[in-house]
């Protein structure tokens, strides 16, 4: 649609392939082909995560263009469609996500007198009902900042001001909803690009593509890249809770936080709840009961992942409590029963009366999805628990088009064992002299993990843990830590060193090596969950899961992340969280009451596949191609002899490298990609 007297196109088109994908540039000069062209085939390259619409929109003067692809959830009409013009004309967005409370947002803004043009007997004029059009109405009204402060959801948004000639690009209070951006080119070429996705930005002109070294040791210590690197130099993802401005006239970009988890984290710390432990369960219960009511709004069938364990659990429960009929729920089995929660997900859904669909998948099946995940991830992560995550999206986009999980149940509610872990250890650790400890590491080592493993079942309290022996060998390397903090990065590196790995690699500072965060008032179980909250929550586990859902188009919702939840989970005293020899103490009351506990209390399990067999059988040649030590070498981007030291090691079945070789194997993957 061409407006005449104003400089800006809006183009419509629709897609060719089977969720929502946002994609711009701001400055630079035009090249051979269009603008609109341009936009287009940028957007394009988003199409999996949008394939219900897309359009795009420009102005000349300054250069700036929003792209968008549509996966429609709210509002299907065409009055949905972006990118969206606000009703006076000053700004256009480009929105991925949703605001579960835009309804409320919108009864508010229809008590605001609006301004003459908007006027219809009296009322604010709407052209749908879609949360985009209240987001940009709530802009409009009070303000960038000020909107968002009032908006509960998950959304990547960028803005563009017409009148005052600035872009504004923000990202969700937690990181559910990923968001790139950087400078790119020289002289009057040089442009800012910005997008959901690598592979968009990468499909325009200026994109140098030039892999950051300092970014590769990341990985290699924590199977991912955390905001704000990526594994491009130059380009940087926007951190959660933070609001990003640039102009012409501000050309370095300007960046803030809105919301700031530490700062929750220390403010629930220091006002904790002061009600019973009655009082702490039912006012949780009422929280997240509201919170699954929200993010069971849709104009498209809804389901859930259903794993049978407390968190996932907790949410079906919470969506058939408020159902007319039954939740649609799925999960996906293994015949190896050390992998498979299929039977307790089965025997959760039978008696809460859920539609459940399950599927066992053979090794095959699962294997055939590696070839295909250096495409769905825009960039290097090996988080091994992608390829079930991917298969159960995959299950439920036959079904559904929204589906909720039970993510962050642990960060909140203090469920991973590697926190009581840490601290237990420490306080053995903190009474015995470095020296000596050093000592104790190499008696630790020298039993194999496959003997520790046989130890478990007579070492009280060892069964509850699985692969003691390789995590025993991995505490070993860190019993010389000085601090709990010291020791807690050693417990979530899978390498120490990883700059021994990378040729010329110097690995930049994180939350974990060096920006330490404000964390004063908060005990050391306490900073484990927060930095968990602010680093491995969004930079892994939101990861996996957006990538693999919007790889089918499938929209996945966290209701454990409405920022009302967090707040609350943070202001519960760690006794109410650790209680009665029990983790998630207050959750695990929410779910009794819907399901007994018999049917729940069982000892933690990941979601995982036995990926250090495959890579003994099955897959080891794809593996060793990867990791063929000329290959290596001719790349130029790691040190070969490390590598194939530990490749030998994990084949023979002396140790169990597969987290640390995985890493390595995925950046190979992709950079066969590139």
């Amino acid at each position: 649609m061409i407006r005449l007297g104003l400089l800006w196109l809006q183009v419509t088109f629709s897609g060719t392939e089977d969720m929502c994908g946002l994609v711009g540039f701001f400055g630079g000069v035009a090249g051979m082909i269009g603008d609109e062209i341009l936009l287009r085939c940028m957007a394009d390259t988003l199409i999996h995560r949008g394939p219900d619409d897309g359009g795009v929109w420009h102005d000349s003067e300054p250069r700036i263009g929003l792209g968008h692809r549509r996966l429609a959830i709210v509002d299907l009409s065409p009055a949905g469609h972006q990118p969206m013009v606000s009703s006076s004309g000053r700004f256009v967005i480009a929105f991925n996500g949703e605001i579960y409370n835009h309804l409320d947002l919108r009864n508010d803004l229809e008590q605001i007198p609006p301004s003459p043009p908007l006027l219809k007997g009296g009322m604010l004029e709407w052209r749908g009902h879609s949360d985009t059009e209240t987001l940009l109405e709530g802009i409009e009204t009070w303000g960038v900042e000020a909107t968002l402060k009032k908006s509960i959801g998950m959304f990547a948004i960028a803005l563009w001001d017409r009148q005052e000639r600035t872009l504004t690009l923000a990202r969700d209070r937690v990181g559910e909803k990923p968001l790139y951006y950087g400078w790119q080119g020289s002289g009057n070429e040089r442009v800012f690009l910005f997008g959901s996705e690598l592979n968009a930005l990468k499909a325009h002109p200026a994109f140098a593509a030039e892999i950051d070294r300092g970014a590769l040791c990341l990985l290699l210590r924590h199977n991912c890249i955390p905001a704000p690197y990526s594994i491009y130099q130059d380009i940087a993802k926007l951190e959660p809770g933070c609001l990003l401005s640039v102009s012409l006239a501000q050309p370095e970009p300007r960046i803030w936080k809105y919301w700031d988890a530490f700062a929750v984290a220390r403010a629930g710390v220091a006002q904790p709840f002061s009600g019973t432990a009655d009082e702490v369960v039912d006012a949780l219960e009422v929280l997240a009961k509201d919170a699954v009511r929200q993010q069971m709004m849709a104009d498209v069938p809804l389901g859930a992942f259903l794993s049978g364990g407390i968190d996932s659990s907790t949410v079906v429960a919470l969506m058939q409590a408020q159902s007319s009929h039954p939740v649609k729920t799925f999960t996906i089995g293994f015949n190896e029963a050390g992998y498979n929660e299929a039977v307790h997900a089965k025997a959760v859904a039978r008696h809460l009366g859920t539609e459940h669909t399950e599927l066992y998948v053979t090794p095959e099946q699962a294997m055939e999805v590696i070839p295909l995940l250096p495409k769905l991830y825009c960039e290097p992560f090996a988080d091994s628990s992608q390829i079930p995550t991917f298969l159960v999206s995959q299950l439920a986009k036959q079904h559904v088009t929204v589906s909720l999980s039970g993510d962050a149940g642990d960060e909140l509610f203090c469920g991973y064992n590697r926190y009581l872990m840490t601290d237990s250890l420490w306080q053995k650790l903190a009474l015995v002299p470095v020296p000596l400890r050093s000592l104790a590491a190499k008696g630790v080592t020298a039993i194999s993990p496959s003997a520790w493993d046989n130890l478990a079942g007579i070492i009280p309290g060892a069964g509850r843990y699985t692969a003691l022996g390789d995590k025993l060998h991995k505490g070993a390397g860190v019993l010389a830590s000085r601090t709990v903090d010291d020791l807690y990065l050693g417990m979530v590196s899978h390498l120490r060193n990883p700059i021994d790995w990378v040729i010329g690699g110097q690995e930049p500072p994180t939350h974990l090596t060096g920006l330490h965060p404000d964390w004063d008032g908060l005990g050391a179980v306490e900073r484990m969950m927060a930095l968990d909250t602010i680093s491995y929550l969004p930079d892994d586990i939101l990861v996996k899961v957006d990538r693999a859902a919007m790889g089918v188009s499938l929209e996945g919702r966290v209701p454990f992340l409405d920022h009302r939840l967090v707040e609350f989970a943070w202001s519960l005293p760690l006794s109410y969280k650790l209680r009665e020899g029990q983790t998630k103490w207050p959750l695990r009351q929410v779910l009794y009451r819907h399901v007994p506990r018999e049917l729940i209390d069982r000892p933690k399990m990941g979601f995982g596949v036995p990926l250090h067999d495959w890579l003994r059988g099955p897959i080891r040649d794809w593996a060793e191609g990867l990791l063929d030590e000329a290959r290596l070498r001719r790349e130029g981007y790691f040190h070969p002899e490390p590598i194939r030291k530990m490749w030998s090691e994990h084949l023979s079945g002396r140790r169990n490298w597969m987290a640390q070789l995985w890493n390595v194997l995925m950046f190979q993957a992709w950079l066969a990609e590139q």
